[in-house]
């Protein structure tokens, strides 16, 4: 059994992909394992896989027949990986020689579930280094202390899934696979279950996992009504919640989350397509009718003037202002 596996899902990233596969080749161990996932690929993407795969050792490629979207891709990788350890990237982002590395050896010190990691935001030729929003750093933690309180950013707030490493006993008996309906947002809820689900985790000071911001082809710079899959990604996250023993001490995190999520879409909602934009408001105001009333009100009531005058026009059926 290798100590780490890497499922790294593909699609359309033949731009980026001799990086990203040659990041992977400095990366290589005898204790690693490679998992690529070729999400039906149109561009030359498929031509650097066959390249770069005789020069990685313990390397598997799956192939789909046709796009099945990023979280299939990634529960591909997941059911044809056999490491002791997980860990995910992008098919356009890149690691640091000696990351995976490194990331093995801070779990296996801690002794956790699972371990969150900085990553650096690339920005053209702009570098920041990007922070887990985590109370301690170096020390093991209870998941569940990392979600609220509502009024501030918490560990469900950084949902980059590929800024961490996780054992494998988290994805047993088919736990913890993305939610394949959603073409958008699927980390956002995977992030909370992982935290409702664990047991222990850590946040470490790793800089080696390199995030390419604004890609033309990442689902984040989209303008169709893919990025609405929040609102079936919320809606099973409250459904979660209100299922959970303690679903008091993290109803009103859910319900907050929820809101800024909606406030976020509408504030740039003049840059969607025409319909998509429509679909926004009509969707966004039935959310806010069906949340639970008190948790709504709550929200309404302390979130920031200008995002609850929003909220409360959009839920009464007014005009957003």
């Amino acid at each position: 059994m290798p100590k780490l596996s890497v499922v790294v899902p593909m699609h359309n990233v033949g731009e980026f992909a001799e990086s990203t596969l040659r990041s992977l080749a400095n990366n290589a161990d005898d204790d690693v394992e490679f998992v690529i996932v070729d999400d039906c690929s149109t561009d030359s993407t498929p031509s650097v896989i066959d390249h770069w795969r005789a020069k990685l050792p313990h390397v598997t490629v799956i192939r789909h027949e046709r796009n099945r979207g990023i979280a299939q891709a990634r529960n591909s990788g997941i059911d044809a990986s056999t490491g002791e350890f997980l860990t995910f990237l992008d098919g356009d982002d890149w690691y640091g020689p000696g990351h995976l590395a490194a990331l093995v050896s801070a779990i296996e010190e801690l002794g956790c579930d699972f371990a969150r990691t900085d990553h650096v935001q690339v920005t053209g030729r702009e570098r920041v280094i990007r922070r887990p929003p985590a109370r301690v750093r170096e020390a093991v933690m209870d998941p569940r202390d990392g979600i609220a309180p509502a009024d501030m950013e918490t560990m469900v707030d950084y949902p980059f899934v590929w800024a961490g490493i996780y054992r494998r006993h988290l994805f047993d008996d088919g736990r913890m696979r993305f939610a394949t309906e959603l073409r958008t947002a699927e980390d956002r809820l995977w992030i909370w279950r992982l935290h409702l689900t664990a047991r222990s985790y850590a946040s470490v000071g790793l800089h080696g996992v390199f995030y390419r911001r604004g890609v033309a082809t990442s689902l984040t710079q989209i303008k169709d009504d893919r990025q609405l899959d929040f609102f079936p990604a919320y809606d099973m996250l409250l459904r979660d919640v209100m299922d959970d023993p303690e679903s008091g001490r993290f109803l009103l995190k859910a319900v907050r989350t929820y809101c800024a999520m909606i406030a976020f879409h509408m504030g740039k909602a003049d840059e969607y397509e025409p319909v998509a934009a429509q679909r926004l408001r009509r969707e966004a105001t039935a959310a806010l009718r069906r949340m639970p009333e008190e948790a709504l009100e709550e929200t309404l009531r302390t979130i920031d003037r200008t995002r609850g005058r929003l909220l409360s026009r959009l839920r009464d059926g007014r005009k957003a202002a």
